[in-house]
C-alpha cells in the first residue's frame, strides 16, 4: 500500500492559494516582485522564485494587475505591480470563496 506524503499535499495546497495570496499582498499597495516573494516566503507559501513570475504574468494578462517602472538607487529600474479595479473586484470574489471553503471544511472536520 502506497503512503501519501503530507509534504507534497502541503505544497499542492499552497500552490492552490498562491494567486489569492498574491492579490492580498498587492491589495495593500504596489509591490516589487522580490517584496512579494519575501512576504510569501515569510508566510511559508513559496519557496521558488520562478513560481511567482508566470503567475504575475497570467494575472496581468487577465487584467487583474498592472505595473509601472520606478528608478532604483541600487541598480536598474524596478517593476512595481498593483491591482487594477478588476483585480480588486476579483479579490473580493476570492475572499468570499475562501471563507465559504473554510466554513465547509470546518463543518466536515467537526463530524
Amino acid at each position: 500500500m502506497a503512503t501519501m506524503r503530507s509534504g507534497n499535499s502541503d505544497a499542492q495546497m499552497r500552490k492552490g492559494v498562491l494567486e489569492y495570496c498574491t492579490l492580498i499582498i498587492l491589495s495593500r499597495g504596489s509591490c516589487y516582485a522580490s517584496d512579494i516573494i519575501r512576504e510569501l516566503r515569510e508566510a511559508e507559501l513559496i519557496v521558488v522564485e520562478g513560481t511567482l513570475y508566470p503567475l504575475l504574468t497570467r494575472q496581468k494578462n487577465a487584467g487583474l494587475l498592472t505595473y509601472h517602472w520606478e528608478e532604483s538607487s541600487q541598480g536598474p529600474p524596478r517593476k512595481y505591480y498593483q491591482l487594477t479595479n478588476k483585480g480588486e473586484a476579483y479579490l473580493k470574489e476570492l475572499d468570499g470563496s475562501w471563507h465559504r471553503l473554510i466554513a465547509s471544511v470546518a463543518k466536515l472536520n467537526r463530524r
